[in-house]
């Protein structure tokens, strides 16, 4: 299987907040945190990334700002939901475990699809529940979830604004309440969803690369 190819980054910024002078004003930089789990600082350089967190958190957009910092396949999962999964979204209905299997198998298929020819690639998908991520990654060390954290102060002004999708906002409590954050033993970096796209986007291409080809 072919290694993630090493990306060109710019300088990533530092993961330490520091105090910066703008003319006779003293104001804090608050930077990206890529907090990695120590299941993926102990692993190897990651084939595939799954972009993950709730409704509205930017999943989409720092997906494609990866993936073309990369140079890697992108695929959004919203797309590959059955359409009676997005009737019932759309009226405000969440989603069961049962309504999102075979959504979260067509996704996983994609992966494994990918892997098999030695591609890499960035998918986005909500991947709310562990199950959820161990069905998406059986596991493997070359799939790594990036989880996009923020509280819902912090997410609902994006959801709100946000134009062209199915998702309303008063599914954002649901989603909440449905999500189990990934833990240690789970392949993943934790990002601030306050940060900037380039910021995060410097931030993860860093840490795939301070990571050894598999």
């Amino acid at each position: 299987m072919a290694a993630a190819p090493t990306a060109r980054a710019q300088t990533p910024p530092s993961i330490v907040s520091g105090s910066i002078k703008e003319g006779d004003t003293l104001t804090t930089k608050k930077t990206p945190l890529v907090a990695a789990s120590t299941r993926s600082l102990s692993g190897t350089r990651p084939l595939v990334l799954i972009v993950m967190g709730v409704s509205g958190c930017g999943k989409s957009t720092l997906a494609d700002a990866i993936a073309q910092r990369l140079g890697w396949n992108r695929l959004e999962g919203d797309e590959l939901h059955p359409a009676n999964n997005i009737a019932k979204m759309s009226k405000g209905i969440p989603l069961t475990d049962e309504d999102r299997e075979p959504w979260l198998k067509d996704i996983a298929a994609r992966i494994r699809s990918w892997l098999d020819k030695g591609e890499c690639g960035v998918i986005t998908c909500s991947s709310l529940k562990k199950s959820y991520r161990e069905l998406l990654s059986h596991h493997m060390p070359a799939v790594c979830f990036i989880y996009l954290k923020g509280t819902k102060e912090q997410i609902y002004p994006r959801l709100s604004s946000r134009t062209g999708h199915f998702m309303p906002t008063t599914m954002l409590d649901s989603q909440f309440a449905t999500l189990e954050e990934p833990e240690q033993d789970e392949n993943m970096m934790e990002l601030d969803v306050m940060a900037s796209v380039p910021e995060l986007t410097d931030a993860v291409v860093k840490q795939i690369n301070d990571l050894p080809a598999a």
